[in-house]
């Protein structure tokens, strides 16, 4: 499998970041960075980062398998998660999904047909002091209702040319 020379210049940083026999520390960043750039974790990219760092495919699908924000479909370009976990839950965190559910018309996990959108119930972005809370890509929001979302969704849509929904 071939990265670009800027994720390889990554991969080597981070794998100098850690003691000898400690490599193995790098395996989340590793699989998020790849996952960025590849779009999803695919059964090459999971073979190619067990090889890397001289473990088992078997233990790399572990760690996916495990954690929500490693996917193996490709999500959106605007990947949107929300917390309907507790503190989320009973500040508003199920109205605000499906408020987004109607808005994009998909469902959970799911993509528009146009890629651009991804949307996704998630258990918890710890940030319960500021619920309901949700993330775009990378970026937390807090405090969230169906007319901050709708904003967002707007300026996602404007900033990147694409019709509204």
């Amino acid at each position: 499998m071939t990265f670009s020379p800027e994720l390889e210049a990554r991969f080597d940083k981070l794998m100098r970041s850690y003691p000898p026999g400690r490599e193995r520390s790098a395996l989340i960043p590793m699989l998020l960075y790849a996952q960025d750039e590849t779009g999803a974790v695919t059964s090459a990219l999971v073979a190619e980062i067990a090889r890397r760092l001289s473990i088992t495919p078997l233990e790399v699908d572990e760690v996916v398998s495990y954690y929500s924000m490693l996917r193996r479909k490709p999500a959106g370009k605007h990947h949107l998660q929300i917390c309907t976990n507790v503190s989320c839950l009973v500040c508003g965190g199920r109205e605000l999904f499906e408020h987004a559910s109607r808005r994009l018309g998909i469902g959970n996990k799911e993509v528009t047909a146009d890629g651009q959108f991804s949307l996704e119930e998630v258990e918890c972005l710890g940030a319960c002091s500021w619920a309901p809370a949700m993330m775009a890509g990378y970026d937390y929001h807090h405090q969230m209702t169906p007319e901050k979302l709708d904003r967002l969704i707007d300026s996602l849509e404007k900033k990147h040319g694409r019709d509204a929904v």
